[in-house]
């Protein structure tokens, strides 16, 4: 979150002049010196060398949801955020005793279904996932109340991103009532105090959006197509507990570079402008693109279905039943040289 300075130079009544809104130079001069004012960075258009062939993706001022001014420097916080919230991608080996990853893997595919179920925003499956697995990170969990854990953080995440919660009895209806009411509210306050009630994390999800956009703006590739096989891609990487050490974001960037290849399999997926918003470079997701690529390939997921039908449904493109080649040339890993 940013947190606003208090603002200085507030003009007097008397300085202050009606423009007219074609004036372009006066428009731009009132927004530099409002973003000196509030103290936000004011990223310049750069020229020259490979600065210039950069597709500028926040220039659209009319659409207050885009927050064009202050977009680089949200997601300059996230990445900042990402580094110092990423739990112990070991807990398996370290803290676990009674439960392992397939079991976490089971978990994640049965909440994919309780999402579709009840129609939950994505952000609300990712932060389940963050929630969960920031608590076994620390946490001894026996096998029986690992259900509890999930359907906990689910209830969590669905108040901070959902417009209406899931209630409580909503699911346990789902689980056949195999908690009660007092089990799931004890888990959930278990969960928020170990947490310290910090519930804003940055997941791949945060990244996804605003990675595939880049990419959609310097590609031919239609944007639902690419949307729907990245968020495929990155819901895929929630089932397997080896994606735990990639960051969120090098996940997002992955996967919209996969799912590039995908959709044009003879073309390289990385450009300059992909990699000035998204800050990797095409050989920083060598490693990731690959765990991702065998995750899509190999059908580990046949035994956990959710996530693949979700995405072999019409609304989502049919993502789950496109062709993926078999290998990726090593040299759609090298920089790109437009």
């Amino acid at each position: 979150m940013l947190i606003m300075s208090k603002v200085t130079s507030v003009p007097r009544k008397n300085e202050v002049e009606p423009i007219d809104n074609n004036d372009l130079p006066a428009v731009d001069s009132i927004n530099r010196k409002t973003l000196s004012n509030l103290y936000i960075s004011y990223h310049e258009e750069k020229t020259g060398n490979i600065c210039n062939k950069i597709v500028n993706i926040d220039n659209n001022y009319m659409d207050p949801q885009l927050c064009a001014t202050i977009a680089c420097d949200i997601y300059q916080h996230l990445r900042a955020s990402e580094q110092w919230r990423s739990q112990n991608s070991n807990f398996m080996d370290k803290i676990q005793k009674d439960i392992n990853a397939s079991m976490r893997a089971k978990l994640v595919d049965w909440l994919v279904e309780v999402a579709e179920h009840f129609g939950l925003v994505p952000e609300t499956l990712y932060l389940t996932v963050n929630y969960i697995d920031r608590y076994l990170s620390g946490n001894l969990m026996n096998r029986q109340r690992l259900q509890l854990l999930g359907v906990a953080c689910m209830m969590i995440a669905s108040k901070y991103e959902e417009i209406h919660a899931v209630p409580v009895e909503g699911f346990r209806y789902l689980i056949d009532y195999s908690y009660s009411k007092e089990e799931v509210l004890q888990m959930e306050s278990a969960v928020l105090n170990y947490l310290k009630f910090e519930m804003t994390a940055p997941t791949a999800k945060c990244f996804l959006r605003r990675f595939v956009c880049v990419a959609q703006a310097t590609s031919e590739v239609p944007l639902m197509d690419l949307e729907c096989l990245a968020n495929y891609l990155g819901e895929l990487s929630l089932l397997e507990y080896g994606m735990l050490p990639y960051a969120p974001s090098l996940v997002a960037a992955s996967a919209t570079f996969l799912a590039k290849f995908i959709l044009l399999p003879a073309k390289k997926p990385w450009n300059s402008t992909l990699r000035h918003y998204t800050l990797y470079q095409a050989s920083d997701l060598s490693d990731c693109v690959k765990a991702l690529h065998s995750l899509r390939r190999n059908g580990s997921n046949f035994n956990l279905p959710a996530i693949r039908e979700k995405y072999s449904q019409h609304k989502y493109k049919f993502v789950a039943k496109k062709y993926c080649p078999s290998s990726i040339p090593l040299e759609f890993f090298q920089e790109p040289s437009d």
